[in-house]
């Protein structure tokens, strides 16, 4: 049976009751700083990507900061976020665009951020909900994917059917809080190999145990 939109409310209000704040996420203070953290954070914890980014921010300024950046320099700084020569591939371009294109400023539109080397579907998402309060669609990332079909949101297990499914059931406002609260549960109780259910504050309406 497909889910309803009344009983995604309730799993989301539920979330919200046991998670009174969702998190850890990226630390930031401005959209470029988002942008690096969340491009960081790909195959990372954001607790790590947190502790990189505190020295990394104070380096790394402007997009021309990045784009000019040694890249033996730059993939020291990032090292420990794993694929480091990948991501400061990524983050000297991203800086190369942003200056080319963009006059150095993060763009504000979702079409544009899609441009950026590193940045997917997810990370534009983020970027637009979390730094300009545009609701462009679910971000779905490896926590979202093994939790939505869990929690019976989806019959999916592709990003992009999963996103659409969770936009059909949620209104455009709650996108960020699905995203965040299905991954801060993903992390506490729904582990990936051996989920607690009996710690669970879901166990009650989760299609895995009924």
């Amino acid at each position: 049976m497909a889910c309803t939109k009344s009983r995604a409310r309730e799993l989301l209000n539920r979330l919200k009751k046991i998670y009174l704040k969702p998190g850890p996420f990226v630390v930031w203070s401005n959209p470029l700083e988002l942008v690096v953290g969340t491009v960081l954070s790909a195959q990372c914890t954001d607790e790590r990507v947190n502790r990189v980014t505190k020295t990394l921010f104070k380096k790394y300024r402007t997009a021309e900061d990045y784009m000019n950046a040694d890249p033996a320099e730059l993939e020291r700084d990032i090292y420990q976020t794993g694929f480091y020569r990948s991501k400061a591939k990524h983050l000297r371009a991203i800086g190369r665009m942003l200056l080319e294109k963009f006059d150095g400023d993060v763009p504000d539109d979702f079409a544009s951020l899609l441009m950026l080397p590193g940045v997917g579907r997810k990370t534009a998402h983020i970027v637009m909900a979390k730094a300009f309060e545009e609701y462009t669609g679910v971000a779905v990332d490896t926590h979202v994917m093994r939790m939505a079909p869990r929690l019976g949101l989806t019959k999916h297990s592709e990003q992009e059917k999963i996103a659409k499914d969770l936009e059909r059931l949620f209104p455009r406002e709650d996108y960020l809080q699905v995203n965040e609260y299905l991954i801060t549960h993903g992390r506490a109780v729904c582990v990936p190999r051996k989920p607690r259910c009996e710690a669970c504050g879901l166990r009650d309406i989760c299609p895995m145990l009924l």
